[in-house]
Order: structure tokens, then C-alpha cells, then sequence
């Protein structure tokens, strides 16, 4: 199968059906509303079960079903929507259940507006709910990216029995761009024995994330670090673009990070040893490659469509060795090529020291 033109929305779709999707749930919000209609129509014909429920907390707690009955399921749903998914991300979390979430993220706070926007960066990389849980995180970049980590992320979720979160925007969601689906036969997930399937003659499983007494519950946490700390030690993902030599470097991810590309060009066509680092998994952060370039770069800029939110994880990872600058545009507003190149001089010249 060669190349098709196929909406990000659309595309995710399709590739969750070829990571082994068999159930989705969701409710329609803006921007993200093709997922669901795809589904509706795709699932059946796969022999998967599409249901359109009656709230974002009704869709949530139907994954937590299926996912506990070991079922690769998914949900999709833009800002607001996943705000109100976020009790039972933490129960699934907590119950250590894998599925993927696809948060293709709007303006906000508030209601705020169908345009693009990153401002659900804490939400998806810090726990948006309760307790002390992670979500893996990936931070697509184009329509292609979206497809091959959809794919990679009910693997992934089964890998660590822990929820998974595609995090696009309205831009990706809507664009069209030519995409390869390298996978040609939807998945089969692992043997899941601690699955709710009926007893049958065994032991009987239980999914649960209530522990009443606090030092079965503070075990139940040691063991959820410890597989946080594993996927922190395995799974971080980032693309470095003209590091090696780069006197400023610009962070940036998803949408946003294609415009920084483009900066670099410009830069580095004008004698300006400019670079980019794009993480693609937002948690856990690829902070070693920050942590290397500091020791040769100059300075350091974050860019996002919000008012500033990955660039304190960018802080953190360069460890006060050189400067971080932000930029961002919010309300919708991406951020132009000429801007973020007007901004990265300021600092060269020292007018945004």
C-alpha cells in the first residue's frame, strides 16, 4: 500500500484500528470530531464496537471496561473534554489498565476556542487528575507521526499496563498530508491473565485502585514509581536538528516545531548557528540531550502556543548551565516563522537578555 492523503484526525483513526483497536468511546467536541465519526464507521466493519456516549465521564469510565476486560480501546476528545476525563484517567491509571487517549488540544482556559493551542502541556506531562500517576505522553509532529505512534502506542500501553496519550492540536488534527501506513494488518495485543474475563476455573482477577489501608496503598504507589522510573530509563524520545554545533537552540515540539525547523533553515542560511530540539515523547522528557548541548550552545528557547509551559521541563533539563528565553502565542494564535526568527536575533543581540 503505497501513500495516502488522509486528515490527521482520519489518519489516527485508521491507525488505531491497525494497532489492534477493537472498542472506542468518546463524546464530540471541536476540534477533534473526525475521529469519532471515522470509528463510527470503520470499527463495525472490523468487527469493533464504536459507542457514542452520553458524557466525556461516561466515555472515560467505558474504557476502564473494556481496558479491564484486556481489550485495546481508545478514546479521543480535545481539551475541555479530557478535563472531564480526568477522574477516570487516574482510576485507570491507578488500576494500572492500558488504553490510549488522543487529546487533539484547543484554546483555553475556559471554553476557550476551536484554534490550535499547547496549553494542556501540565495537564497530559504533570497528572492532570489525582494521585501521584504518569501518562506516556507523544508530542506527533505531522500526520505520518501521528499514524506511527498511535500504532506504537497500544503497544507501549500493554508493554507497561499504563495509559498512553497522543497529544495533538487542532492543526494536526485537521491538516492533510500524505501518510504511509507501514502496519498492513491490524494488531494482536499480548495475552493479558490478569484480565477480567470470567474465572473460568482460576483464580478470580481483580482490577481495582482503592487501597484502604495506608501501607498496602503506599506499596501500591512504590510500585507504580518504580514502573514510571523504568519508562523513564527506556522510552525517551526527541529529534535534534544542527545541535552539534548551534550557538542557540530552539525547544520546541508537535506543531510548533515545524515552524521552528523552518527558523533553523532561515538561521543557518544567514550565518546563524541556530539548532532545534524537538521532544517526542513529552513524559518522560528527553532531558539528556538539553543537558549535552548546554555545554557548547549560548542560550536556550522555548517555544509553544501557550504562555509557557514545556520550557519549565526545558529548565530543568539544562540545570541553570546556560539561559532559557520563551516565546509563545496564545488565543489560537501560531506563531509565524518571521516571529520566532525576530525573537531568537533579539537574544543574539542581547536585547532579550
Amino acid at each position: 500500500m503505497g501513500k495516502v492523503l488522509m486528515k490527521g484526525n482520519e489518519a489516527v483513526a485508521e491507525a488505531a484500528i491497525l494497532g489492534g483497536c477493537k472498542f472506542f468511546f468518546g463524546y464530540p467536541i471541536t476540534p477533534q470530531n473526525e475521529i469519532p465519526e471515522y470509528m463510527a464507521k470503520r470499527l463495525p466493519q472490523v468487527g469493533g464496537t464504536f459507542i457514542q456516549a452520553e458524557s466525556e465521564t461516561s466515555a472515560i469510565n467505558m474504557v476502564y471496561g473494556a481496558a479491564g476486560a484486556g481489550a485495546r480501546v481508545m478514546t479521543s476528545s480535545s481539551s475541555p473534554g479530557i478535563s472531564l476525563k480526568q477522574e477516570g484517567i487516574s482510576y485507570i491509571a491507578g488500576a494500572e489498565l492500558p488504553c490510549v487517549i488522543v487529546n487533539m488540544v484547543r484554546g483555553g482556559p475556559g471554553l476557550g476556542n476551536i484554534a490550535p493551542a499547547q496549553s494542556d502541556y501540565f495537564q497530559a506531562t504533570k497528572g492532570g487528575g489525582h494521585g501521584d500517576y504518569r501518562l506516556v505522553v507523544y508530542g506527533p509532529a505531522s500526520v505520518q507521526e501521528l499514524v506511527d505512534l498511535t500504532i506504537e502506542a497500544f503497544d507501549v500501553a500493554d508493554r507497561y499496563r499504563n495509559p498512553v496519550m497522543i497529544l495533538g492540536d487542532g492543526i494536526l488534527g485537521q491538516m492533510m498530508e500524505p501518510v504511509e501506513f507501514k502496519v498492513q494488518e491490524a494488531k494482536q495485543g499480548p495475552d493479558k491473565p490478569w484480565a477480567t474475563t470470567g474465572a473460568k476455573g482460576r483464580e478470580r482477577n481483580i482490577i481495582n485502585s482503592l487501597y484502604i489501608v495506608p501501607e498496602d496503598l503506599a506499596r501500591h504507589c512504590a510500585k507504580l514509581q518504580a514502573k514510571y522510573d523504568e519508562i523513564a530509563a527506556k522510552e525517551k524520545r526527541c529529534e535534534e536538528y544542527f545541535t552539534a554545533d548551534a550557538e542557540i537552540v530552539l525547544a520546541a515540539y508537535g506543531t510548533t516545531a515545524r515552524i521552528c525547523k523552518a527558523v533553523v533553515d532561515q538561521a543557518r542560511q544567514e550565518g546563524i548557528k541556530a539548532g532545534l530540539i524537538r521532544p517526542i515523547t513529552l513524559w518522560p522528557f528527553p532531558d539528556e540531550p538539553f543537558s549535552r548541548v548546554a555545554e557548547h550552545a549560548d542560550a536556550f528557547m522555548a517555544v509553544e502556543m501557550s504562555t509557557g509551559q514545556m520550557v519549565e521541563d526545558v529548565r530543568l533539563a539544562v540545570n541553570g548551565k546556560k539561559p532559557v528565553y520563551f516565546f509563545g502565542r496564545t488565543g489560537g494564535i501560531v506563531p509565524t516563522k518571521a516571529e520566532i526568527f525576530a525573537e531568537m536575533k533579539k537574544i543574539l543581540e542581547g536585547g532579550n537578555r
